[in-house]
């Protein structure tokens, strides 16, 4: 009787080493995409939100001197809510993005130790299997010995 147990690694293994994390900057896009990206990236800064504030407040004396409360009320919601807010929500959206990529990269690191670690299991099993074989190469030469004996 012997232990021949021989480990097949599943192909993911070597295919996940190769890719790395996945992140958000790695994504694939054509020509509008970039336009996209590039205008997300000059709008998404706190910069952008600081002159979006002073183009809103051109407006405000107007706003002020209609004396009209829903004249300040629409300043106030379709002016600088919408224009301000929009960057300051895209720099929270890029802290998020960033916060995401670290995850996934320490995911990725973990999942890679949890491989390496079931590999150095498999090669511990396996130095295990040659010494249960050896002792029953002993045992099966003994009970030979024995049963001529």
């Amino acid at each position: 009787m012997r232990i021949n147990f021989l480990h097949d690694p599943h192909p993911r293994i070597e295919s996940r080493k190769a890719a790395g994390p996945p992140k958000v900057a790695d994504e694939h896009v054509g020509l509008n995409g970039r336009i996209a990206l590039t205008l997300t990236t000059v709008v998404g800064t706190m910069w952008c939100a600081y002159a979006f504030t002073v183009l809103a407040l051109v407006a405000l004396p107007a706003a002020l001197g209609s004396g009209n409360l829903q004249t300040v009320i629409s300043w106030v919601s379709q002016t600088f809510i919408q224009l301000v807010m929009l960057s300051v929500i895209m720099v929270g959206q890029n802290i998020l993005g960033k916060a995401q990529d670290k995850r996934a990269e320490m995911t990725y690191n973990d999942a890679d130790a949890t491989f390496h670690e079931a590999s150095e299991i498999q090669r511990h099993l396996l130095e295990q299997d040659r010494a249960m074989n050896a002792l029953l190469d002993k045992v099966e030469r003994l009970e030979a010995a024995l049963a001529r004996g």
